[in-house]
Order: structure tokens, then C-alpha cells, then sequence
């Protein structure tokens, strides 16, 4: 199979060597997305709840570009520079993905603390979607 490189003009600029996804065939592999404005590049919110919101708008901007959506993502992994923010961020993350996986279920997580992230942000968010018919 062939990899697709996958941008996203409404989604923010990397702010490194990567690439906003990989498609290959059927499954997408997505870049950490940070709580980034996509036109100004600048940091969105000091609290967990509006940089949580701001990475899934970056994520979905980037899903959109291949007509995926959240209901395709299989796993999400969460950083999170303080656990303790854990549950706000939880709350966030279940109205984010209950109007597609309420009754087919939600990605397998991983949610971790980490030491630092980019830019100093609370959170970064990577996800795997896989698209049953392209």
C-alpha cells in the first residue's frame, strides 16, 4: 500500500518535521494536534477544557480532509501535562465523541502525564482512525 500524506489549511501549521496524518489504504495515522489556533498559531485558552476542545477542532479539521470523523477513530492517546486535570478533560472528551460512538462504542484511550509539551500547552492529543468504505 501506498502512504498518502495528509494537510490540513484548517488545522495549524506543524511546528516541526512532521506531517498532519499518513493515510495508508483505509487507516490514518494523525500527529499529536496541541491547542493551537490554525490561523494564528497561537495558544488557545490557559484552562484544560478550551485547549482539550481546540485540539479535537484541530483533529477534526484534519479527519475532514479525507472524509473521516470521529466515529472512525480507533485510539486516542492523551498528554496531559497534569493528571490531575484528568476528569475536566474527561468531560470535554466524552461530548466530543458521544454523538458518533454512543452506540457503537469509543476508541480504545491511553491518557498519560507527561513532563513538558510543545509551547508549554496542558495537553496533546494523537489519534488512528480506520474508514470502513473510502
Amino acid at each position: 500500500m501506498k502512504k498518502e500524506i495528509i494537510s490540513s489549511l484548517n488545522a495549524p501549521k506543524a511546528v516541526g518535521p512532521y506531517s498532519h496524518a499518513v493515510k495508508v489504504g483505509n487507516m490514518m495515522f494523525l500527529s499529536g494536534q496541541i491547542p493551537l489556533h490554525p490561523e494564528t498559531g497561537e495558544i488557545v485558552g490557559e484552562d484544560i477544557e478550551t485547549q482539550t476542545k481546540q485540539c479535537f477542532e484541530n483533529i477534526k479539521a484534519v479527519l475532514q480532509e479525507v472524509g473521516f470523523n470521529f466515529g472512525d477513530i480507533v485510539i486516542c492517546d492523551v498528554f496531559l501535562q497534569d493528571i490531575s486535570e484528568f476528569v475536566r478533560m474527561n468531560k470535554i472528551y466524552a461530548e466530543v465523541f458521544e454523538p458518533y460512538c454512543k452506540n457503537t462504542g469509543y476508541p480504545a484511550r491511553a491518557a498519560v502525564q507527561v513532563a513538558a509539551l510543545p509551547k508549554g500547552v496542558k495537553i496533546e492529543i494523537k489519534v488512528t482512525a480506520i474508514k470502513e468504505k473510502l
